[in-house]
């Protein structure tokens, strides 16, 4: 499947882009500094920016704890093409999936957008392109991303309905 995806789209102006993506993503800190800077325009809902901002973390953190756990390599075929380094040997689940899909979750939350459809293919796609993970690496660190997001986001809501309670 590697082979296919890269055989289809590894064409140089998709390579950059991916390997932008990659850049933005690694240890989610481009979905992290988003959401700091959402914290800080958005004032009113700083405090549920910022739960948002942890519940990426945790994502991530999550996508962390599993690699260590499970411990699967990263592709190692000559003939998929590695076309970026990685801080790590393991590969499931993608942190990157686990922390765009948490990201498109909770900041689509907070923003009244639904960013998951816009942002997660092309994230998970990147992965797929650059050769650095299998396809149920992307698959499964989406699943996750979308369960830590979601119990975030579930989190989120009582915490703002105490605060309005207590008003």
């Amino acid at each position: 499947m590697l082979n296919a995806v890269q055989a289809v789209a590894a064409k140089p102006p998709v390579v950059t882009v991916a390997r932008r993506m990659s850049l933005f993503g690694e240890h989610a800190a481009g979905w992290l500094a988003l959401g700091l800077v959402g914290a800080a325009v958005d004032r009113e809902r700083r405090r549920d920016w910022l739960g948002a901002v942890a519940g990426v973390a945790a994502a991530h953190g999550a996508s962390i704890a599993v690699k260590r756990v499970v411990r699967r390599r990263r592709p190692d075929d000559p003939s998929v093409r590695v076309l970026v380094t990685t801080p790590s040997r393991l590969s499931f689940p993608s942190a990157h999936a686990t922390s765009t899909t948490a990201a498109a979750v909770l900041y689509g939350g907070m923003l009244k957008k639904p960013l998951v459809p816009v942002i997660v293919p092309p994230m998970a796609l990147s992965r797929l392109v650059l050769g650095v993970h299998y396809p149920s690496d992307v698959l499964v660190g989406s699943a996750l991303g979308a369960g830590v997001a979601g119990g975030v986001r579930a989190w989120l809501r009582r915490s703002a309905a105490r605060r309005a309670g207590e008003r």
